[in-house]
């Protein structure tokens, strides 16, 4: 590992420092909280500024003070990172909330990354409804992921609630995943053909011929930073990539608006 520390958003090399205790802490894989005096003139647009000044073509797109006292969060390029109020330090990784082990770094990434529900093309998902449907989850899905797979299994447990699958195949990991989503889009009955597919690895048996809106959905989750699948998105805007459980996913339903 050379002197320096370099994070990489899209191909843009950032030297973090030569900070020997840094390193040696990275080398352990430590996490490790980093205590700076803090200049009481400081702010936001102080640290936006100096960050950009230290890192030319660094899209920030916004600056906040962090939950750990004296550190700014700085939310750059679709990540979280930590900085002090001369950005003289950068840290990457995941602040932990010791006494109930939550990561407020993810807490707050799903915040930032967040899309008001009403914004999301409903219209162009699979609806299925269970119990009541009174509450309201989004997820862009691939039929062939096997995360998705797996938080379909944790949902069967989930009721009063009504699921809007968009379909997102990722084709260059999923080979025959696009065939199979618009297979499904053109099934008589949608939720039948998906729920079978992730939950009986059944393959669906509707035409490719209708219109469907695949290539649409596509774009949506691209412009908006999503790459991965299970993406779900609750009712208050947060979203969560990654297959969570089922409690989880109750306690994130409890707290939309």
């Amino acid at each position: 590992m050379s002197a320096s520390v370099y994070v990489r958003w899209r191909g843009v090399a950032w030297a973090a420092g030569r900070r020997r205790l840094y390193l040696m802490l990275l080398r352990a894989g430590l996490c490790f909280a980093l205590f700076v005096v803090i200049d009481a003139g400081a702010d936001e647009a102080a640290v936006k500024k100096q960050f950009e000044r230290r890192f030319p073509g660094a899209a920030v797109t916004s600056v906040a003070p962090a939950p750990l006292p004296g550190l700014y969060e700085v939310f750059v390029e679709g990540q979280l990172v930590y900085t002090d109020a001369e950005v003289n330090y950068l840290l990457q990784g995941a602040l932990i909330d010791a006494a109930d082990r939550r990561n407020l770094t993810e807490e707050r990434l799903g915040k930032l990354k967040g899309i008001p529900f009403e914004q999301l093309p409903l219209a162009q998902a699979v609806k299925i409804v269970k119990g009541d449907g009174k509450r309201r989850v989004a997820i862009f899905e691939d039929p062939d992921c096997p995360f998705c797979k797996r938080v379909e299994q944790e949902l069967v447990s989930v009721d009063n609630v009504t699921m809007y699958v968009l379909l997102y195949p990722l084709e260059s990991i999923h080979p025959g995943a696009t065939d199979k989503s618009i297979r499904i889009w053109c099934s008589a009955d949608r939720g039948k053909a998906w729920s079978d597919a992730v939950l009986r690895g059944v393959n669906p048996s509707g035409t490719t011929s209708c219109k469907h809106p695949i290539e649409s959905l596509k774009k949506f989750a691209e412009a908006r930073g999503i790459f991965a699948t299970p993406t779900l998105v609750f009712e208050d805007g947060t979203r969560v990539a990654g297959a969570i459980p089922a409690a989880e996913i109750e306690k994130r339903l409890a707290a939309r608006r």
